[in-house]
């Protein structure tokens, strides 16, 4: 399984003082304050759970509970699956309650999402990606959702890899102009991809050293030429309006690079409860 974010207990706790502020006044005035009560969270739908343990620490963030996991993150269930179950005190469970399940069906949803688009390449060498198309701050958790997913990482920001976009191209004169400053800026210890939109761009992209190439929006037939004209020399990503049935369509035309901002700016949560007694 992939790692939670470190820095996952300062998110949650941003979360629980934005929900629950001074005091949860609705709870605390018809809960008796030392009632014992039992949750369990259920699959309301079929899909790929993750972020069982944010759920699991956002109410340890609050009181001392009692957690007993029925399921793991990404593993497949079917609606009426019984994830986990958290004992405690009842105004603990009934005051984390929210943001433990906008956190849990959420990440669930991305993961949900994206073993979608992974199932639609099986039997090919191509791979989905996840963009940086990511709610802010939540960027770390939708990532580790992705991989749960079964898919797999592109740069985690501006700082770690070169992506030449559009308007880079536009401002630096061209598509090799663009990736030669990069280069002379960055060295070659961090990758330079550039985005292109013909086979043109593509030729000039390669000539100019360009560890890797991003085609936007390209059709079928696209594809077709340039993971000929790149002949495998360097790794070819396709990018834009990529839906399930487009990337059933590609995904076997060569080792494509896949990414998809849908998975995790887009993907519908996965409907999850927590029934309490």
């Amino acid at each position: 399984m992939p790692e939670l974010p470190a820095d996952l207990d300062d998110t949650l706790r941003r979360a629980l003082e934005e929900d629950v502020g001074p005091g949860d006044v609705t709870t605390e005035g018809t809960v008796p304050e030392d009632l014992q009560a039992r949750g369990v969270f259920v699959a309301k739908a079929a899909g790929v759970p993750a972020g069982l343990h944010v759920a699991r620490r956002t109410f340890e963030l609050l009181d001392d509970v009692r957690w007993s996991p029925e399921s793991v993150d990404g593993m497949w269930v079917d609606p009426g699956t019984e994830l986990a179950g958290v004992a405690g005190r009842a105004r603990t469970l009934l005051t984390g309650e929210r943001v433990a399940l906008n956190f849990l069906t959420h990440l669930s949803g991305v993961a949900t999402l994206t073993r979608e688009y992974v199932d639609a390449c099986q039997g090919t060498e191509s791979v989905i990606l996840c963009t940086r198309k990511t709610m802010p701050g939540l960027r770390p958790l939708e990532r580790y959702a992705v991989e749960v997913g079964g898919g797999a990482l592109h740069r985690a920001g501006l700082y770690d890899a070169v992506l030449i976009k559009d308007n880079h191209v536009a401002i630096a004169g061209g598509v090799g102009e663009a990736v030669r400053r990069a280069r002379e800026h960055t060295g070659l210890e961090v990758e330079v991809e550039v985005e292109v939109e013909s086979l043109e761009q593509l030729r000039e992209a390669m000539d100019a050293g360009a560890d890797r190439i991003l085609l936007d929006n390209p059709d079928t037939d696209l594809v077709k030429r340039a993971v000929d004209a790149v002949g495998g020399r360097v790794p070819l990503e396709v990018s834009g309006g990529m839906t399930v049935e487009k990337v059933r369509e590609i995904a076997g035309l060569g080792e494509l690079l896949i990414s998809v901002g849908r998975i995790t700016h887009s993907a519908p949560a996965l409907d999850i409860s927590l029934d309490v007694t």
